[in-house]
């Protein structure tokens, strides 16, 4: 065995924590799992530093390239497929088992939530069921021309229920008449009766009545329910045509419990606090304690709720969101171990602790059930090719076989976020055909990419405009085309990105409904109340119908391999607003990572718009300012002097932060403003464009020095 050195809070969170009370093998004590990890590392470490080498290779044949040819399109697919960066298109078909419903066939709203908030993770576990009277009372969802009354404003709770009424004559439409003209819900032999003025009515299509309770009736569409919650003394009830006092929808089916790009976990103390969340979810024992309006509220994590089916019999269904796990990438490492002076292969060290803690779930120990298929569900970022993702399907098996689980226990999530992967999709899914239960877009991460990758071309498009690029839409349709392909149909999930306006419901509301529709079965969403939201469009699109649909459309994945390089002349107007937005995106996010070891925020852009921020939208904006700069669209001296303007409104943005420290004062002896720097400054040469190097030195050096 290896020479191991642990950061004291990492160990003790294994020997205390982690290891006590698993029903297994008592050898599975703390000095085994220690020398499991290392023997983990051991066998992945110099692999993984082999693939992340032919990642380089690659990359300077590409650059060597594109400094001969420029931007010329002649001969780049065909250059990329003689490296081998371009592979054979593969058409696999994926058989996996034991695949839980939330995954395989109910389509629905995926959370994301970082590990390092238990507070949060129980907000996104207890996320499977949401207010629908809240999220329409509360956001811009439903239009406010008024500010409301303190407390209770009756006029404002008049416009939900109207609204609430006509979303259910839209989607469980009555045989005749309206929801808004009933008086009563009962249930008789079985059937859903709503008492109206005018009579009694059922819905027309009867099979979407699911079940009842003493106080509510379940409805079912596509796989979501939606209770209506009827108690005539509450306040709402009382003000409701039939004492409606509140619509229940079916929201966050699943969530994805973040050990990535979403913390800021730097050192063994960082990294036993995201696991700790992680194992209380898994046993649900996790508990937060936290003030709110003047009182200390103890959040802990839902039951299953129960109902009686119409043919009398028990429906039990789970009150918590299906979670996975998402781990760090293959280019990870950590010194919470070392390992003969050498840092641990951080997502070698992420999938043990994580496999683990997931026992006492696969073990029956916790007090809910997690997975109801005995399998635990890993998403792994960052891949570049189906070389990493067989390595990845390789630890997987490993870690199966340390901790004596059945083969295929360990399922995988494959984030389509880097060019290589999204190009060689086909590829990447046949590694992994009978683990695989998930491929997801990521559009910041993938135009990253996509700017580091191309980065010698010539200077790339706009932020905004990558939107509309042909590399965009051709990823987006492709990932769909080639999942579908796969077998992924009732069976894994096809994911789609996050909306990142958590403030702004109403544009999501309007735009995120062509997910569903492209055929995605789930995508990201910022909170529990956008969840619920989006739930909607879930609701009116039968997403398995849709696939049926496209399947065989088939896309051309050439239209990826298109640079997005600016064509038109900028003025010095549009240079400059693009230099300060993103330079003014990069500190708002940089300066909560490195000052307050924050790893995820909702960061006001120019205009005060808060926007979720992650490494992901770093990535994208310091490449991007990188790039400009190395072709000569921006100098230096204006990157300088755009950043140090940004600067100070980034400190009044950040004013009442408690604990913040401002960056205007000293930008020499500020380590968030010189993070931010350095990521610009090295974005040409960090491999990958990755911001992660950067961002742990200096907020170590920060935690050092606070």
């Amino acid at each position: 065995m290896a020479a191991l050195e642990i950061d004291p809070a990492l160990r003790a969170f294994v020997a205390d924590e982690l290891l006590p009370g698993l029903d297994i093998d008592s050898e599975l004590d703390s000095a085994r799992f220690w020398s499991v990890l290392d023997s983990l590392h051991q066998r992945f470490a110099g692999r993984i530093t082999e693939l992340l080498a032919r990642r380089d290779e690659l990359q300077q044949r590409v650059d060597a390239w594109h400094t001969e040819h420029g931007a010329d399109p002649a001969g780049y697919e065909e250059f990329l497929a003689e490296i081998g960066y371009l592979l054979p298109v593969e058409e696999p078909q994926i058989d996996v088992a034991n695949v839980d419903a939330e995954i395989a066939t109910i389509a629905g709203p995926q959370l994301v939530v970082p590990a390092t908030v238990p507070r949060y993770a129980l907000n996104a576990a207890n996320a499977r069921w949401g207010s629908l009277y809240d999220a329409l009372y509360g956001t811009d969802a439903l239009p406010q021309t008024r500010e409301l009354a303190p407390g209770y404003d009756e006029q404002r709770g008049a416009e939900v229920i109207e609204e609430a009424d006509r979303l259910l004559d839209e989607l469980f439409p009555l045989a005749s008449g309206s929801h808004a003209d009933a008086t009563a819900y009962t249930v008789n032999n079985g059937r859903l009766v709503v008492h109206t003025g005018s009579g009694e009515a059922g819905l027309a299509d009867a099979d979407q009545f699911a079940g009842s309770t003493e106080g509510g009736v379940l409805l079912v569409r596509n796989g979501l329910h939606v209770e209506l919650r009827i108690d005539p003394e509450h306040r709402i009830g009382r003000q409701h045509h039939a004492g409606v006092a509140d619509v229940v929808l079916e929201s966050a089916v699943t969530a994805i419990v973040d050990l990535e790009d979403s913390v800021a976990t730097v050192d063994g103390a960082d990294k036993a606090n995201a696991y700790r969340t992680w194992l209380g979810l898994m046993t649900g024992a996790l508990t937060a304690t936290f003030e709110k309006g003047g009182q200390t509220v103890e959040r802990t994590v839902h039951g299953d709720r129960e109902w009686t089916a119409p043919d009398g019999s028990p429906l039990t269904l789970p009150g918590r969101a299906l979670l996975l796990a998402r781990t760090v990438g293959h280019h990870m490492t950590s010194d919470a171990v070392l390992v003969n002076g050498q840092e641990v292969a951080e997502g070698v060290l992420d999938t043990l602790v994580v496999a683990t803690a997931a026992l006492h779930d696969l073990r029956g120990l916790g007090r809910f059930a997690n997975s109801r298929t005995g399998s635990v569900y890993i998403v792994k970022p960052k891949q570049h090719g189906p070389d990493e993702v067989a390595l990845t399907v390789e630890l997987f098996a490993a870690v199966e076989e340390a901790l004596g689980l059945p083969a295929r226990t360990l399922k995988i999530g494959i984030m389509d976020e880097e060019r290589r992967t999204s190009v060689n999709l086909g590829a990447c899914i046949a590694r992994a055909a009978d683990r695989v239960i998930f491929v997801n877009t990521g559009f910041l991460d993938r135009t990253g990419d996509e700017i580091h990758t191309d980065f010698l071309a010539g200077p790339v498009v706009r932020k905004d405009a990558m939107k509309s690029t042909e590399w965009l839409t051709t990823y987006e349709d492709a990932n769909v085309d080639v999942a579908l392909a796969a077998g992924f149909a009732g069976h894994a999930q096809i994911g789609k990105g996050m909306w990142a306006k958590p403030a702004a419901m109403a544009a999501m509301l309007e735009q995120k409904g062509a997910q569903p529709l492209a055929g995605a079965s789930t995508a990201w969403v910022p909170s529990p109340t956008a969840a619920t939201l989006h739930a909607l469009h879930y609701l009116r699109t039968d997403v398995a119908a849709r696939q049926r649909e496209l399947a065989g459309r088939g896309t051309d994945r050439r239209g990826m391999l298109t640079v997005p390089l600016l064509v038109d002349q900028l003025s010095d107007e549009e240079k400059r607003h693009e230099l300060e937005t993103n330079a003014q995106s990069i500190l708002g996010y940089v300066v909560r990572w490195v000052g307050l070891g924050i790893g995820c925020s909702t960061v006001p852009d120019l205009e005060g718009v808060g926007l979720m921020e992650d490494r992901a939208t770093l990535r994208i904006s310091s490449q991007l300012i990188a790039n400009w700069l190395h072709h000569g669209i921006v100098d230096e001296a204006g990157v300088r002097a755009t950043f140090a303007r940004m600067a100070e409104l980034v400190d009044e943005q950040n004013a009442a932060e408690p604990g913040y420290r401002p960056m205007a004062k000293d930008l020499d002896g500020s380590e968030s403003f010189q993070a931010a720097l350095e990521l610009v400054f090295t974005g040409r040469t960090e491999p990958n464009g990755y911001t992660e190097r950067a961002l742990t030195h200096w907020r170590k050096r920060a935690k050092a020095g606070a």
